[in-house]
């Protein structure tokens, strides 16, 4: 992980509306594309410095800690 640039996670965004948590994501990081997820996915486990797994919850609020990976 300390080869990404950046900032590496976003645990001020518990509990924020996924659309200007996706937002403050890729503003505060340009190197990253934020991607929206069901907090109960199944993803693949390999690590992107570019990508940022935002969780949310049936109301659309994130759930866990979103960060690179």
């Amino acid at each position: 992980m300390s080869s990404c640039k950046g900032k590496l996670s976003w645990p001020e965004l518990v509990g924020v509306d996924a659309v200007p948590a996706v937002r403050l994501i890729e503003g505060s990081n340009p190197n990253v594309k934020a991607i929206v997820l069901p907090e109960d996915s199944i993803v693949t486990t390999d690590f992107l410095c570019d990508r940022v797994r935002v969780f949310v919850d049936k109301d659309n609020v994130v759930a866990k800690t979103p960060k690179i990976g």
